[in-house]
């Protein structure tokens, strides 16, 4: 059982890429051409400090969004609350939570939600503003469930809704996402994949397509205010294919240090790499940092860098709060501010 699960693993590493890549970009990018952006912005602030080189360091419930395999190794209950101040003051709320099965493995939820705000209706005739108000939603909600299959071979999966609307018009699409996790046997190196937002297209449809139109303006007489309906496009969302591998050069009681490479395989972007490292000091206190978009030259993120705090409790319940500074060039810093719970 052990050696097919292995073989199925290398199987999957060496096809999936070159099936997902007949959707992928190959010397064009293709930027700012998906639907649900805001799916592409990481999420924990453990992640964002070790440049988002993630995929097979995670081990929290953080996971659903990295790779839902590492949803496995979180004992008992979790619950988690992120807090993104992401560019032009958007912002950015990501919950979840999870519950250990035992032997029948890990279920999770997740929710993430903007914080927008209201602007101003403008019109040509209008540019200060007509008196009205809009705002833009984006959210996703998502399932997860994760399941060791051998000792050292994890699988989950993430089926989850997605939503936007803007003005009076909405769109949505449903998603999976899917990780495995493999602790090879060499010094228990972890390496994993996921493949992120595998779902349907997305199309902006409302009251807001509805118009009034002259099906003939060259002549007069005729009825120059025929209800129409605009057609819109339908648009894709960020599929992300990840690989990546971790490896804990320095572990003992006191002192742990965490090493991770991931590289990326977006829809809508060139390839990058990731690199990011943890140091845990007696796990009570974590610093971390990273690059993220390594030999991407158009890419406006690059180092990151962050920290944390774990406390015991009564019993065992820990809590811990983390934070993390992501350079974005011409673009405000990011910053994140993440707290978790468990019991």
């Amino acid at each position: 059982m052990k050696n097919r699960v292995i073989i199925i693993f290398i199987l999957i590493s060496l096809i999936l890429p070159q099936v997902f890549a007949q959707g992928f970009i190959s010397d064009v990018s293709k930027k700012g051409t998906t639907a649900a952006p805001f799916l592409s912005i990481g999420q924990s602030a453990r992640a964002i400090g070790m440049g988002s080189a993630f995929v097979g360091v995670v081990n929290d419930v953080s996971s659903m969004y990295w790779n839902p395999a590492g949803l496995i190794k979180t004992q008992g209950v979790n619950v988690l609350f992120d807090h993104t101040l992401w560019i032009a003051d958007i912002k950015y709320n990501y919950f979840a939570a999870s519950y250990n099965l035992g032997d029948f493995g890990t279920i999770g939820f997740s929710f993430t939600g903007s914080d927008i705000g209201e602007m101003n209706v403008t019109t040509i005739a209008k540019p200060e503003g007509t008196g009205e108000t809009f705002s833009s939603t984006q959210a996703a909600f998502s399932l997860a469930y994760a399941i060791q299959l051998t000792d050292n071979f994890s699988i989950g999966f993430s089926p989850k809704f997605i939503y936007e609307s803007i003005w009076r018009m909405n769109a949505s699409a449903f998603a999976i996402d899917l990780g495995i996790q493999y602790v090879t046997p060499f010094d228990e190196a972890i390496l994993a994949m996921s493949i992120s937002n595998f779902g349907t297209s997305m199309q902006l449809l409302g009251n807001s397509n509805l118009v009034l139109h002259d099906l003939d303006p060259l002549n007069s007489g005729n009825n120059g205010d025929m209800p129409a309906y605009l057609e819109t496009n339908s648009w894709s969302l960020p599929l992300t294919f990840r690989v990546g591998v971790a490896y804990n050069p320095i572990e003992s009681e006191t002192h742990r240090l965490t090493v991770a490479v991931d590289a990326m395989h977006p829809s809508d972007d060139y390839e990058s790499i990731n690199l990011g490292a943890e140091y845990s000091f007696n796990d009570f206190v974590f610093f971390r940092g990273g690059y993220k978009s390594l030999f991407l030259n158009t890419s406006e993120e690059s180092f990151s860098l962050g920290f944390g705090i774990k406390q015991l409790l009564i019993g065992n319940v820990a809590f811990k709060i983390d934070y993390a500074y992501q350079d974005f060039g011409r673009f405000s810093d990011i910053q994140k501010f993440t707290l978790a719970v468990s019991f």
